[in-house]
C-alpha cells in the first residue's frame, strides 16, 4: 500500500479533475483486461460439458465441468476479494486471472492423457478466471459516484463481449490447432483460455496503477463529512443490509437459471445433430447477449432504479426458459433467440444486483463484501450446473428450461418481501 500512497499525493486528493482522469484510466485498463478475460471464460462454457461427455461416455454428468469451475470460482471469489481488500484490485485481480490460466493448462494436459481426475481438479482452478472476470466489474466502480455506478459496471462488461463472442466462434479453429499438435480437438479452446487469462492478469498487474480501491479509500478518509458519515444510524445500517441481501439474491437467482440452461444447451444440440460450429454460434450469441447490451442496461439501471430492472430481468429469463423448452431441437434460429434472451436477463440481473451491492458498502469493507457475495453467486451457479445434467438425464432439456424460467420469477416476491421486512 505504501507505493500507492506515494502515487496518490495530496494534489490528487484535492483535485477532482485528477480523480476523473484516474477513473477514466481505470475503466480503460479494466476494459482491456476484460477483452482477454472474456475469451478465457468462453472455453469452459462452450466445450467443458462436451469434454466431460467424451471422457465419461454419458450425459448424466455432463453438467459437472460447469459445476466444478463454478465451484472453483466460489473459492477464488473469496480469495480474490480478500486479496483486493488488503493489497488492492491490481494484485487481487492479476492473481485470479493467472491461476485461471494455469487451470486451463491443466485441462489441456488432462485431455491429452485422458484423465478425468486431472480434468476435474484443473476445472476447479480454471474457475479462478471466471470469478476474477466477474470481480473486475467492481474495479470500475471504486471511483464512481451513485449516478455512474451501473454505467461503470456495464462499460467493463461490454468489452468482455469482444473476447467472449470470439471465443466460442473460434472452437473449430482452435480444435484444428490442437489436432495439429496432437492434442484432442475439444481441448483446443482451453489453449486459448490459458493464453487469454494470463494476458488479462499481466495487463492488470502492469498497468493498474495507482490502485483504484486505495485511491477511493484515501479520498473518503480525507473527507471529514465521510468520516462523520461512517458513524451511521441504525436505519441507514438496515438499509445497507437490505441492499446487500437483495442484490445478492437477485444475482444468485439469475446465475443459477442462466448456468443451468446454458450448460446443457451444447449437449442438447449435439444430441440432435448440430455440429460444433453451430454450438459455438449459439453460445456466441448467448455470451454476446450477456455482455453487449451492457451500455444500455447500465443507463437503464441508473435511470429507472435497481429493483425495477431486476424484476424485468426475471420476466426476460422466464421468456428464455419457455422458448428454450418449446423450440424444436432442429431450429437453430429459435435456440439463438432463446439463449440470447437468457443472456440479456442475466445481464440485467447482474448489473442491478451489483449496483445494489456497491450502493450498500463503503470502501473500507467493499472488496471483502463483494468477494463474499460472489462466493454465493458462484455456489448457486455450481448447483445449477450440477443439477442441470441430472434433470436432463432423468427428464428432458425442455423440463430443465421450464424449471429455470419459473425459478427466475422468485425475484419479484423477494424484492417486495425485502422492502417490507427492512422498511
Amino acid at each position: 500500500m505504501s507505493s500507492n500512497n506515494i502515487e496518490l499525493n495530496q494534489s490528487f486528493i484535492d483535485s477532482q479533475e485528477e480523480q476523473k482522469k484516474l477513473y477514466n484510466r481505470t475503466l480503460i485498463i479494466v476494459s482491456i483486461s476484460q477483452i482477454f478475460g472474456g475469451a478465457g471464460l468462453a472455453a469452459g462454457i462452450t466445450v467443458g460439458a462436451l469434454l466431460a461427455q467424451q471422457i465419461l461416455g454419458t450425459d448424466a454428468y455432463a453438467g459437472l465441468p460447469t459445476a466444478l469451475f463454478t465451484l472453483g470460482s466460489a473459492g477464488a471469489a473469496l480469495i480474490v476479494g480478500r486479496l483486493s481488500q488488503r493489497y488492492g484490485r491490481r494484485i487481487g485481480l492479476a492473481a485470479g486471472f493467472t491461476f485461471g490460466g494455469l487451470g486451463a493448462i491443466g485441462v489441456v494436459i488432462a485431455a491429452i492423457i485422458n484423465s478425468i481426475v486431472l480434468l476435474f481438479a484443473s476445472l476447479l482452478i480454471y474457475g479462478a478466471g471466471t470469478a476474477t472476470n466477474l470481480q473486475a466489474r467492481y474495479a470500475g466502480t471504486d471511483l464512481a459516484d451513485n449516478s455512474q455506478r451501473a454505467k461503470a459496471i456495464s462499460l467493463t462488461m461490454v468489452f468482455t463481449t469482444f473476447g467472449a463472442v470470439a471465443g466460442p466462434n473460434l472452437v473449430n479453429i482452435m480444435g484444428d490447432v490442437a489436432l495439429s499438435i496432437n492434442v484432442p480437438s475439444l481441448a483446443g479452446p482451453f489453449i486459448l483460455s490459458a493464453v487469454a487469462y494470463i494476458l488479462a492478469g499481466f495487463v492488470l498487474f502492469a498497468m493498474l496503477r495507482p490502485d483504484p480501491l486505495f485511491a477511493a479509500r484515501m479520498i473518503e478518509l480525507s473527507n471529514p463529512a465521510d468520516i462523520e458519515g461512517s458513524q451511521q444510524t441504525k436505519s441507514v445500517q438496515l438499509e445497507n443490509k437490505r441492499g446487500i441481501i437483495v442484490g445478492a439474491i437477485i444475482m444468485l437467482l439469475t446465475q443459477i437459471v442462466m448456468v443451468a440452461i446454458m450448460t446443457m444447451t451444447p449437449v442438447h444440440m449435439r444430441n440432435h445433430g448440430h455440429d460444433l460450429g453451430e454450438v459455438g454460434l449459439v453460445i456466441g450469441f448467448h455470451i454476446g447477449s450477456m455482455y453487449l447490451p451492457s451500455l444500455v442496461t447500465g443507463f437503464l439501471v441508473d435511470k429507472f432504479g435497481r429493483t425495477p430492472m431486476a424484476i424485468t430481468s426475471g420476466i426476460i429469463l422466464l421468456l428464455a426458459g419457455l422458448l428454450s423448452a418449446m423450440a424444436p431441437s432442429n431450429s437453430l434460429i429459435l435456440l439463438i433467440i432463446a439463449l440470447s434472451l437468457l443472456g440479456l436477463g442475466w445481464n440485467l440481473g447482474l448489473i442491478s444486483g451489483t449496483a445494489l451491492i456497491v450502493d450498500s458498502t463503503t470502501v473500507t469493507t467493499r472488496a471483502k463484501t463483494q468477494g463474499t457475495v460472489d462466493v454465493l453467486i458462484a455456489l448457486s451457479g455450481a448447483a445449477g450446473g450440477a443439477l442441470s445434467g441430472v434433470i436432463v438425464a432423468h427428464s428432458s432439456y425442455p423440463t430443465l428450461s421450464i424449471v429455470g424460467g419459473v425459478l427466475s420469477l422468485l425475484m419479484v416476491p423477494v424484492v417486495f418481501w425485502s422492502r417490507k421486512l427492512f422498511s
